[in-house]
């Protein structure tokens, strides 16, 4: 059984746009919040990135857009994921590296709507957090060594 319920089947999903959609407006703004929150909490990791953070700021903004969104339908949204999972363990992201970015999301998201998410909205976003970080890691993860086959032996 699927430990993460489809957002169908909880009222997640509503309380996740509804958060989104008052900070949405300037998505480069929730970007540069999370970022800014991001390296305050853990300045090891500005190194990972350009000088420039515009370009990620977009990449960013555009993913937790095109993720909200797509919330309802997690069999369409699971490759984009899987896919962002494999990128980010090439480029070296730790599976622990993936809690201080889920605080700084909140915390971006507080600082963006200018007060702290209800706790309702805050549970429904760590939910939702936790499956797509889980998702991502377990796409990152080294396949298991490959059976040698019979095939290439003979």
């Amino acid at each position: 059984m699927d430990p993460y319920p489809t957002p169908s089947e909880t009222p997640d999903i509503a309380l996740i746009r509804q958060s989104f959609r008052a900070v949405a407006g300037d998505p480069e703004a929730l970007a540069a919040s999370f970022y800014r929150h991001l390296f305050a909490a853990e300045p090891a990791l500005r190194g990972h990135f350009a000088a420039d953070l515009a370009p990620q700021q977009s990449k960013l903004a555009a993913m937790l857009a095109a993720v909200v969104a797509g919330l309802h339908d997690w069999a369409a949204l699971a490759p984009a994921v899987a896919a962002l999972g494999r990128r980010h363990a090439a480029l070296g992201v730790e599976p622990a590296q993936y809690a201080p970015v889920g605080r700084a999301l909140l915390a971006a998201l507080d600082e963006r709507a200018g007060r702290p998410l209800d706790p309702a909205t805050r549970a429904a976003w760590l939910r939702a957090y936790a499956r797509l970080a889980d998702a991502m890691i377990a796409a990152g993860k080294p396949a298991e060594d490959p059976v040698e086959s019979p095939v290439a032996r003979a």
